[in-house]
């Protein structure tokens, strides 16, 4: 075995989401002020962070609510051939926001534009391929109790 030094060891962006749902089951996605389609609310994990604690983190910071995430429903490993960068995508269970919660949510301006819940297919078709693909293998998760595995959006065989 060859010593690595740091420099050969492979960066890998590690980006954390929450799948949250109104009374009715539809989905939040949130509109950033820098691209054209919508996301589930999340980002990207920071350095000496847990997918899970970056997951909290981006939550409070896009939507200013402090929710449990506390069930991982799916994990998402996007290539470089694929994706610009080589990366892991980790999607938690946000939950079914009550009124109450969906009333306090605040967005940072310099960042997101809007929020909306959206019916499963109207969320799919908003969201890039690949998170269309995520967010539907996460409700089957959601519904099942299960952890699924993904590769490029699809389960891996």
């Amino acid at each position: 075995m060859t010593k690595q030094s740091d420099e050969d060891v492979p960066q890998r962006r590690l980006v954390a989401a929450a799948l949250c749902l109104n009374d009715v089951h539809e989905v939040l996605l949130v509109k950033p002020t820098y691209r054209n389609s919508w996301l589930l609310p999340g980002g990207m994990v920071e350095a000496e962070e847990s997918p899970h604690a970056g997951c909290g983190r981006e939550v409070r910071e896009e939507l200013g609510l402090t929710l449990a995430c506390a069930r991982l429903l799916c994990v998402d490993y996007r290539s470089r051939q694929k994706a610009k960068v080589e990366g892991v995508h980790f999607l938690f269970e946000g939950g079914v926001l009550s009124a109450t919660q969906i009333g306090a949510i605040r967005l940072p301006p310099e960042e997101l534009m809007a929020f909306q819940f959206f019916p499963l297919a109207e969320a799919v078709r908003r969201l890039p391929a690949k998170g269309g693909r995520l967010l539907t293998h996460a409700l089957g998760a959601w519904e099942t109790g299960q952890t699924y595995y993904l590769e490029e959006g699809e389960p891996f065989r």
